[in-house]
């Protein structure tokens, strides 16, 4: 058995010898840098790649003695996906990675890399070291586009003070590397806080003059601040805010931006004004609202946003933060090809949303998301307050005859649940162009609700998984008896084991 084993180590060598250099390149660019210098070690052919490579990633959690914590994890536990990580590992990730960059940049001053990707953490003297060496390849033209992400070990309880400081330490890396900024292709932020907002402005668009994808985790100027962007040369095509303190962005001016996304927000006005955005193609929202939320108009947030195809609104649960409108909507729908309303806790019916549906005739792709996570029940519900229903009222479904809709997506779909089936009928049976019915199971199970040892409830039941329930509920949805009209569209159950269509 041990000389077979000999036997076929020289085989498969010989085949990935035969590989040639395009291809082991394209290998070693799909893992991390660390992996990538470790396979130098291999043979002499091997010893030259990783410096060969034209991308060169260079991120702070790949050097890490002990991994972080997974990054979807982490976002479904509303923490960042750098906290709570010991301050000495993170010195020795950064001791690790400037001596990567080193090797790096230095050996590679005979070729450009088309994008450099750093990820770092602005602590020590570590920006005096990792900063020269950046700027130099940067003077060079070793490098030409720098993705960079500036990492920190706080969460979104990170104090004002140290957000204030962390943003001046920020601010003076870029003064001390004014180079940077020109270079910069996509930028993510954590935890600052800028004493002006000029200064944000100032740095992210004046200077950033290639910044095409903007991330700001916990980024403000202030407690109920309001952030005006007003950049009429500004190449900036994606703006993601995450758990910001701002009152209201006001987008006045970026003419490129094509896709906005933010994820809570902690004032009850609205919190978006848009001026010119001729390209925004795509709208992410998700928050939570308190009990109290009086609720804004939708209709005249997307005032000014009138080309958007794609919408997405995430009510995590909780009361719903818009307030109830229909044709109001029609503007605003006007080009609206996807429409995904996600995050509805599981006992609000489904059928308020057909309102939204009933103002977007275009829309082709609608879906809905039911919401039931024990381990995200909001405190007021905890101290016995009742969560509040939707207050819209059932659409008289007047113009579905022009209805463009082709597919119709249910998450966390429970036939257990009455008003799950009553809108999945209803939204069949008005439907004239309705090719498919998605039925799904929820493809990311909670780890927090599984570490609490939380079931899913009676309220919210079990995905059918025996495809003779399955047969059984899409024959009940396709009953003449109880559907206004028919419906061929085919009805598929997706659950995490299989796909099913009748």
């Amino acid at each position: 058995m041990d000389d077979l084993v000999l036997s076929q180590k020289p085989q498969e060598e010989d085949r990935l010898g035969a590989l040639t250099d395009d291809i082991l390149l394209s290998i070693l660019g799909s893992v991390d840098l660390a992996t990538a210098a470790r396979t130098s070690a291999l043979s002499t052919r091997w010893r030259s790649l990783p410096w060969l490579l034209p991308e060169l990633n260079l991120h702070v959690r790949d050097f890490l003695p002990v991994p972080c914590p997974d990054y979807p994890l982490a976002a479904a536990l509303r923490i960042f996906f750098y906290s709570k990580i010991p301050a000495q590992h993170i010195n020795q990730a950064m001791a690790s990675l400037t001596r990567a960059a080193r090797s790096f940049l230095r050996t590679k001053h005979s070729r450009t890399v088309t994008k450099m990707s750093l990820e770092i953490y602005l602590v020590g003297n570590y920006s005096h070291d990792i900063g020269p060496l950046v700027r130099d390849a940067i003077d060079n033209g070793t490098v030409r586009e720098l993705d960079l992400t500036i990492a920190d070990d706080k969460d979104f309880r990170c104090k004002r003070a140290d957000m204030l400081q962390k943003a001046r330490v920020v601010d003076g890396f870029f003064s001390t590397y004014p180079n940077v900024l020109p270079c910069l292709t996509r930028l993510h932020l954590y935890n600052l806080r800028f004493a002006k907002g000029d200064m944000l402005h100032r740095t992210l668009f004046d200077c950033c003059k290639q910044l095409q994808h903007l991330s700001l985790d916990h980024c403000d100027a202030g407690d109920g601040s309001v952030w005006q962007i007003d950049a009429p040369s500004s190449g900036l095509r994606v703006l993601e805010l995450r758990y910001s303190y701002l009152k209201r962005l006001e987008v006045l001016c970026l003419p490129k931006l094509e896709l906005l996304r933010w994820e809570v927000w902690l004032h009850n006005e609205t919190p978006l004004h848009f001026g010119s955005v001729p390209c925004l193609k795509e709208l992410f929202l998700l928050c939570g609202a308190d009990i109290d939320h009086p609720g804004f108009s939708l209709s005249q947030l997307l005032d000014g946003a009138t080309d958007i195809h794609t919408l997405t609104l995430n009510f995590q649960g909780e009361k719903l933060w818009i307030q109830p409108e229909s044709r109001q909507l029609r503007a605003a729908f006007s080009k609206l090809k996807k429409l995904s309303i996600q995050g509805i806790y599981v006992e609000f019916d489904l059928l308020w949303t057909i309102n939204l549906l009933e103002a977007a005739p275009t829309v082709e792709i609608f879906g809905v998301e039911a919401f039931e996570h024990p381990c995200s029940v909001p405190f007021w519900v905890r101290v016995g307050v009742q969560r509040v229903q939707p207050s819209w009222k059932t659409p008289g479904f007047t113009s579905c005859s022009k209805w463009q809709l082709r597919e119709l997506h249910v998450a966390s779909f429970s036939p257990l649940v009455g008003h799950h089936m009553l809108f999945v009928r209803e939204v069949m049976g008005r439907a004239p162009k309705l090719e498919t019915v998605l039925l799904k199971e929820n493809e990311e199970p909670c780890r927090k609700c599984e570490a609490m040892g939380a079931l899913p409830t009676p309220i919210g039941g079990m995905f059918p998984r025996g495809k003779d329930e399955q047969d059984a509920i899409a024959r009940q949805l396709r009953d003449k008896r109880i559907v206004s009209s028919s419906s061929a569209a085919k009805i598929v159950f997706k659950s995490i084991a299989s796909t099913v269509v009748f």
